[in-house]
Order: C-alpha cells, then sequence, then structure tokens
C-alpha cells in the first residue's frame, strides 16, 4: 500500500499563502487520483481538493480559487498550493489516494498530516 508524508504546515498571518507537499512512498500512485483533506479540531475530515491520473481538478467550494492542487509522478509528490488563507482554514491537512470523484473520504493508509495555522 503506497503510504504518504505530508509536510510544509506553518503558522501563517490571514492573507498569506502556503505550499504543501505530500511525498507518496512509491511510484504506484500515479495510477491513482489523490486528493487532499483537512481535519480542524471538533471536525469530520473534508476533501478539499482532487486530482485525476489526467489532471482533472474539483475542489470544496470554500476554498475555489484560493487552492491549487498539482501532481508530479515523476518525483511522486502532490503539492497544495493555498493563498489568501483564512483563519478557518486552519487544520490538519493530509493527503490520500482516492477511488474516484465520488470518494470523499479517503481509500489508502493515512500519514501523520501537517499543520497549518492561521492567525494574526
Amino acid at each position: 500500500q503506497v503510504q504518504f508524508v505530508e509536510s510544509g504546515g506553518a503558522l501563517v498571518k490571514p492573507g498569506e499563502s502556503l505550499k504543501l507537499s505530500c511525498q507518496a512512498s512509491t511510484s504506484a500512485f500515479r495510477f491513482y487520483a489523490m486528493a487532499w483533506f483537512r481535519q480542524a479540531p471538533g471536525n469530520q475530515r473534508e476533501r478539499v481538493a482532487l486530482i485525476t491520473k489526467g489532471g482533472w481538478t474539483d475542489y470544496l467550494y470554500d476554498v475555489t480559487g484560493r487552492f491549487i492542487i498539482s501532481r508530479d509522478d515523476a518525483k511522486n509528490m502532490v503539492y497544495l498550493q493555498m493563498s489568501t488563507l483564512k483563519p478557518e482554514d486552519a487544520a490538519v491537512y493530509y493527503c490520500n489516494v482516492v477511488r474516484d470523484y465520488s470518494d470523499m473520504t479517503g481509500s489508502g493508509s493515512w500519514g501523520q498530516g501537517t499543520q497549518v495555522t492561521v492567525s494574526s
């Protein structure tokens, strides 16, 4: 099973940008659609962005226009570029494989995640 290591989380001010990275353990990940999820304290984990093998993307309404998901299959990497961050974006962010567009919960193993804090 593919394992993931997320990184790039930090404390930032509202309006600032941040780029998260997700390293997959094997090149097998290139055969899967990938997604970023986030979980804030007291909330359920939610899917934030999805990218298919072919590069088609989909976003949670609240982040559309501010977040961009991308992937580099040659490096076994998935990225999440986040702009105009808001306090409500604060959460632990995770990446995972998804079966398809309808998979809102992730289908692989979970990494440790990376903490994003947005505060002035």
